[in-house]
């Protein structure tokens, strides 16, 4: 059986290697923002330079190295997390009105969910797995927050979310706070799912009001995971079922390619 060579992306390989060192010494003596920039865009840079074995025109081979750059990317932004560091928060005076409305449908089709008739489900691996009605939910202390909501199209928006902290509720819940993944089904038909260091953040809100008041259908009544800490998409709304695992659960935009650590 001949062995062919493995075929490799066209590129100067030698460019980019000075391209990737000369930013590398640079990136100490930039900021912190523009430094998690930087990583995001490099770190793909870096995988693709790295690739061996495909070509652009082989549409299967390109599909799973390109996988395995953004699960990569998905360590190393993990590694990189701060469960400490908390994201700017504005005066109300700094509040988007009205706060855009965003989905994969159009607002004419937005979900109808009776509160009377709601029950959050709770799965997975978790100590309590009895269903919350919202009256309950209401009943435990609550916060707000005016954070920035950023999405991934490239437009952000501050808006005043409130409601419980999320490590707060899986705490009483009694949840493996050592597994790996917090996933979420929702009343659209959106799923998505987050890491458990996310998920214990300060910030990170089961968020039952917007600016005060019970939060509107548009913006995902009866419940949206509120994280000013990751892009808008892994922030689902309509939530129905919580679920803990060591599985990996993907998402509706992360099983079509898009990044599934998704910090901003």
């Amino acid at each position: 059986m001949k062995i062919k060579s493995p075929r490799r992306l066209v590129t100067d390989s030698d460019a980019v290697l000075k391209e990737a060192v000369d930013r590398i010494s640079h990136v100490g003596k930039i900021s912190e923002p523009a430094r998690r920039d930087f990583l995001r865009r490099s770190l793909t840079l870096g995988g693709l330079a790295m690739l061996t074995g495909c070509t652009l025109g082989d549409d299967d081979s390109v599909g799973t190295a390109l996988t395995r750059i953004s699960r990569m990317n998905d360590r190393v932004q993990g590694w990189l997390f701060d469960p400490n560091r908390l994201a700017p928060t504005y005066p109300d005076s700094m509040i988007t009105r009205p706060f855009p409305f965003n989905a994969f449908y159009g607002e004419d089709e937005i979900p109808e969910v009776e509160e009377s008739d709601y029950r959050l489900e709770v799965t997975g691996m978790v100590a309590d797995k009895r269903k919350w009605s919202l009256a309950e939910l209401r009943a435990m202390p609550q916060v707000d927050q005016v954070t920035r909501h950023i999405c991934v199209e490239g437009w952000s928006a501050i808006g005043k979310w409130g409601g419980v902290r999320f490590g707060d509720f899986l705490r009483r819940v009694g949840a493996d706070l050592s597994a790996q993944y917090v996933g979420f089904k929702c009343a659209d038909d959106y799923f998505t799912s987050i890491d458990m260091p996310t998920a214990l953040h300060a910030q990170t809100l089961l968020t039952l009001t917007y600016d005060g008041q019970p939060l509107p259908p548009k913006y995902g009544f009866p419940m949206k995971l509120r994280m000013p800490t990751k892009l808008g998409y892994k922030n689902p709304k309509h939530i129905q079922a919580i679920f803990v695992t060591n599985m990996y659960p993907g998402g509706y935009w992360e099983d079509q390619g898009y990044n599934w650590f998704g910090g901003s």
